[in-house]
């Protein structure tokens, strides 16, 4: 028996339907090449070998990464997927994940930023955290934008906590994101905007001038007129503004 372990956030699911319904979400085919992240007990492993596309199995718990069946088309590499080359993978490849919560946020920035970036990604995440990465304009996080700036959201099927062992306290649900065939934003220099971004998000209370002021190091009334000129209501909160408005906000900074 594998006993979990809390520090890694492992909770194993082994819900038939579910695990073909994770699969087939990621529409695979036989020339595929599939990136799982943190496979655990290899349930899902199984249902992705079964499609005959050529498996990549990342897991950070060594013990766990030594029990994975021997199968010509299975690679499994004990580590850690933060550290992990994604270079080395074909430009097409797929991510299909159930990936703990804590590693949520750094994981999909990690993918989504790579030069070679996963053509669709399927993961298994906190309800929450779904709902969060597919959010509109009202809703936007910073989460949100990382992930909207270059995937496509689709919200999938809602998983109850208690068809994992051990039971989460909250129930998790699948996200499907499709990436872009092309940038939404040319010339975009995406460490600015994410400053830009950061430092809007950074006061999420605050009227957008204030957190822009301060995040920024410029006054609440040049933000005024910055955010005017950038077609955005000063008294907006960082959570109103689209994907659109931000790129808009990034050009006035620019010029």
């Amino acid at each position: 028996m594998n006993l979990a372990k809390k520090s890694l956030g492992q909770h194993w699911l082994s819900h038939g339907a579910t695990l073909n319904y994770i699969a087939d979400a990621a529409d695979i085919s036989l020339n595929d090449t599939i990136l799982e992240i943190g496979p655990g007990t290899g349930t899902l492993t199984q249902k992705l070998l079964a499609t005959g596309a050529k498996v990549i199995a990342v897991e950070k718990d060594e013990t766990l990464a030594a029990k994975l069946p021997l199968k010509p088309n299975l690679q499994v590499v004990p580590g850690d997927i933060l550290s992990f080359d994604l270079s080395q993978l074909p430009t097409d490849y797929k991510v299909v994940a159930n990936i703990p919560y804590y590693l949520t946020s750094n994981l999909l920035r990690t993918l989504a930023e790579s030069p070679n970036s996963p053509i669709t990604m399927v993961l298994l995440v906190q309800r929450e955290v779904a709902e969060r990465i597919a959010a509109g304009p009202g809703k936007m996080s910073l989460l949100a934008i990382s992930a909207q700036l270059y995937y496509q959201p689709e919200l999938g099927r809602i998983v109850p906590a208690k068809l994992f062992e051990p039971p989460p306290k909250v129930d998790s649900r699948v996200v499907i994101l499709r990436r872009y065939a092309r940038p939404q934003f040319k010339n975009l220099d995406s460490q600015i905007f994410f400053q830009i971004v950061k430092a809007g998000f950074s006061q999420r209370r605050k009227k957008l001038r204030s957190s822009l002021s301060g995040g920024l190091g410029m006054s609440k009334d040049q933000a005024d007129d910055l955010l005017k000129r950038a077609g955005i209501n000063p008294n907006a909160r960082a959570q109103e503004l689209s994907l659109k408005q931000w790129h808009s906000l990034y050009v006035k900074i620019g010029q």
